[in-house]
């Protein structure tokens, strides 16, 4: 057991910060964050984290527990509260909710609240959808513009930022360089 889902076990009573439950209990990092925090991180029932991943395995009966976990005191509880109210469209609950202005970006950096029809989604090669701070792979060499170097099929691109008005391109760092890269020519890894 980590230090991180120790803290989080004695903050939630070791109960899943969303439903109550009390087994098959997860660490789950709030996207765009990456690395477990007390700040950035929940402690999750096992389903309902896969079905943040998989948005066709959601079940709203799942989700209940949300009328009360959007009250919580610790802001990533909140903040995903917030984000799967969003995702279920319960508008009545979303309008009795307040974030900050810092917040509420947070809660909506993965797209949750945003009309599908504007929406922009970036997906790697075969069709993942890409978060900032995920880590991608090149598939294809590709020449980089005004750099002077190619970078190579199988290069490894970490903690990526997305160019949010453009759904196919990120930005990242290859051999030391901050480049615009195309989505159609990165696989995301784990």
């Amino acid at each position: 057991m980590s230090v991180i889902e120790k803290k989080l076990k004695d903050r939630s009573n070791s109960k899943c910060e969303i439903s109550g439950a009390e087994h098959d209990l997860v660490v789950y990092t709030l996207p765009p964050y990456t690395s477990e925090s007390l700040e950035h991180s929940v402690l999750l029932a096992k389903n309902l984290a896969e079905q943040i991943e998989n948005a066709e395995a959601m079940n709203e009966q799942d989700w209940r527990g949300l009328s009360e976990s959007m009250w919580s005191e610790f802001l990533p509880v909140q903040v995903l509260s917030w984000r799967m109210l969003a995702r279920l469209k319960n508008h009545d609950l979303l309008d009795l909710m307040y974030l900050d202005e810092e917040s509420l970006e947070w809660a909506k950096a993965t797209g949750e609240g945003e009309e599908e029809e504007g929406k922009i989604v970036h997906k790697d090669s075969n069709g993942n959808i890409l978060f900032d701070g995920d880590s991608v792979v090149l598939i294809k060499d590709l020449d980089v513009k005004g750099a002077n170097f190619t970078a190579k099929r199988g290069a490894p691109v970490h903690n990526i930022k997305l160019v949010w008005d453009n759904a196919e391109q990120i930005e990242g760092r290859v051999e030391g360089q901050h480049i615009v890269i195309l989505t159609q020519y990165v696989k995301k890894t784990k």
